[in-house]
């Protein structure tokens, strides 16, 4: 079933295109990616579908009954109540259908209603009504669903409430997310969705996303994310739009087969015109070939030209090439620890870094990826452990906050003030290396958009010509053709490499080592970021292994065959040990009686509806008081089996 369609859309700004033409289609359950430049138009193109904007031609259709969700970029939930209340205002009308049930429970036991049979019959099938709508949306589970969708982006209990105006830009962000998530709209639009989520967030929002019951239409620079989220792509190019099916590597090939095929058409026309062409010249003024001419001429004017095969638009083209070479050993740190004050957020931290390395430092949010990075450059200090630079090492470093960058310059002042005796003409020209040509030189730092920040700011990191590179996030801001202009740039490098990054594709094609912090320290993977993922796929399945032949064996050894494990360890194992065999036992036996009160909730239900039941007052009474008492039950095990499965979890 189409939800939703687009049909000849345009926007113009006075008589300046951004687009035109647009068609676009989204059924349900469709999987659909918007790709395109900076400034095509993508964002507005979403207003427009989510009815914020409205197009200057053409028009937006969808179905009566379609519901639609918009995340735009960067937002964040404006609210004064708790982090858990937010969520629950999404059930507003579930848990006001609870209390409805609650109160119609009681006036099914009312004597006066038991005495009107026609009123007491209408009662009871409002309640039959209700108690089907309500397991329908999910009654009995949405608090364990709020649950599930909070932990997906890294609340837990301890942060429930908590008011969600004190937060930081980035959690109201994810918390904007998440209650989209939960309001399961028929069609789900999401502007760069992965901005502020670390990578086991992202993992965690891709797999939820590929069981959404909804369509999808998002906007992301993530090529990974991408990749395992979306099955058709519309690529937004030339004020023009292109329907590609597959995903986004999918997209690539094709797009890239369709303009070889393009040029082969285009060149084989231009060689059968110019064919025709010098015939006509040869043979129009000989009396013997002047018809033959005419005619080939008249061939010439039915030829319906093909315009030039246009690729993408112009792209940057950069590099980075350090002055001096630096010594083999480029940077160490031993036993570092970081944080703030009296907080330390990750010890102990050690790293040997060597000359070509490309290392990708990984972890998860708020572990203290950038404040590594400002201890390593002196801006912040260790808190313990010490770092050594090698022979030679001139280090430029590329900031996420662009806070290097002078917002009362223009563009042209940003880079010159630092290189005055380098002439303007030059300073122009690797301006236009990074796309800022003719009079965008002159704009003013400040008028910038986030992903010309990006640019100026590499491009005043690639006039220092440093030989080992500190960066951070630096795919943020950038669109994916800018992006891979980086990746090229990078593996060119002559040099040494150390970068935060959440983009998963841009590490996978940089790094040759990635380095895992956490709050027990750093760990080192010799590999990309496949191998890394494998590699804690197979720590995590020897984990578990581990767990289960634990559970499995009789008590631990003794004090002489294990003389290096303290007798105070053991126990505590011991009773870990025991304590988990208990809450797995306890978690399935709840399970077990979960289902069996469904069941004989459902059949309860079902005697309701039998005439010779709702004919007899006392019966239905009976019934409905062995209702309540498994209904009961089954909230009290719900809430005991959502408290049992966290604590399974934390241990």
């Amino acid at each position: 079933m189409i939800l939703l369609q687009a049909q000849h859309v345009a926007r113009y700004f006075g008589a300046d295109v951004l687009f035109e033409n647009i068609y676009l289609e989204i059924q349900d359950h469709s999987r659909v990616a918007l790709v395109g430049r900076n400034g095509a138009g993508k964002s507005t193109l979403l207003k427009m579908i989510a009815d914020i904007e409205q197009p200057d031609a053409g028009k937006i259709s969808k179905g009566k009954q379609v519901t639609i969700g918009y995340l735009a970029q960067n937002t964040g939930l404006d609210s004064t109540q708790s982090i858990w209340d937010e969520m629950l205002d999404v059930f507003h009308s579930v848990i006001q259908l609870e209390k409805k049930m609650r109160h119609i429970e009681q006036l099914l036991g009312d004597a006066d209603l038991l005495a009107d049979e026609d009123r007491y019959q209408e009662t009871l099938k409002q309640y039959d009504q209700m108690q089907h709508d309500f397991k329908e949306q999910n009654g009995y589970g949405y608090e364990a669903e709020i649950r599930s969708v909070l932990h997906g982006f890294s609340f837990f209990e301890a942060d429930y409430p908590k008011s969600i105006n004190q937060l930081s830009g980035g959690q109201k962000t994810r918390l904007a997310l998440a209650k989209l998530l939960l309001q399961k709209k028929d069609l789900l639009i999401l502007d760069e969705p992965t901005n502020h989520l670390d990578i086991e967030t992202l993992n965690w929002l891709e797999n939820y996303l590929q069981t959404y019951t909804g369509a999808l239409l998002i906007v992301s620079h993530d090529r990974y994310f991408l990749d395992k989220v979306v099955n058709e792509v519309y690529d937004l190019s030339r004020q023009k739009i292109t329907h590609y099916k597959g995903n986004y590597s999918k997209f690539l090939d094709l797009k890239a087969a369709q303009l070889e095929k393009e040029w082969k058409e285009f060149e084989k026309q231009q060689k059968e015109i110019a064919k025709l062409e010098d015939f006509v010249n040869r043979n129009l003024v000989r009396a013997s070939t002047t018809k033959r001419a005419q005619s080939r001429r008249k061939q010439l004017e039915k030829i319906d030209r093909l315009d030039k095969p246009q690729g993408d638009e112009k792209s940057a083209t950069f590099r980075f090439q350090p002055s001096i070479e630096s010594g083999n050993v480029v940077m160490t740190v031993e036993n570092g620890a970081i944080g703030y004050e009296d907080t330390i957020l990750s010890e102990p931290i050690n790293m040997d870094v060597r000359k070509y390395d490309s290392i990708a430092l990984v972890g998860p949010n708020g572990v203290g990826k950038s404040t590594l990075l400002k201890s390593l450059l002196n801006e912040l200090p260790l808190i313990k452990g010490e770092t050594k630079f090698g022979t030679n090492v001139e280090v430029g470093y590329y900031d996420q906050e662009q806070a290097e960058l002078h917002s009362t310059k223009s563009v042209l002042a940003e880079l010159w003030d630092d290189h005055p005796t380098t002439p303007e003409k030059d300073i122009r020209s690797i301006l236009g290396s990074f796309l800022f040509s003719g009079e965008d030189v002159e704009k003013s730092v400040s008028s910038l958009s986030g992903g010309e920040k990006a640019r100026l700011a590499l491009a005043k990191l690639s006039m220092e010509k440093d030989n080992f590179l500190i960066l951070d996030e630096p795919t943020n801001h950038l669109d994916i053709d800018s992006k891979e202009v980086l990746e090229n740039a990078l593996i060119d490098f002559d040099g040494t490499l150390l970068f935060v990054s959440h983009d998963r594709y841009f590490i996978n094609r940089i790094a040759t080592k990635v380095i895992e912090l956490s709050p027990e320290g750093s760990t080192v993977y010799l590999g990309d970021y496949d191998y890394y993922l494998e590699k804690k796929a197979e720590q995590e399945e020897l984990k578990r292994l581990a767990q289960e032949d634990a559970q499995m064996k009789q008590p631990l050894q003794s004090e002489e065959t294990n003389p290096n494990k303290p007798a105070e360890n053991r126990v505590i194992n011991k009773e870990n040990q025991k304590l988990i065999r208990q809450l797995t036992r306890r978690i399935e036996a709840i399970e077990n009686e979960t289902a069996e009160l469904e069941q004989a909730i459902e059949e309860l239900e079902s005697e309701l509806t039998k005439p010779d039941v709702y004919e007899d007052h006392i019966k239905v009474q009976e019934i409905n008081d062995q209702l309540q008492l498994l209904t009961n039950q089954y909230e009290e095990l719900m809430e005991e089996w959502e408290s049992s499965t966290l604590e399974l979890e934390n241990l």
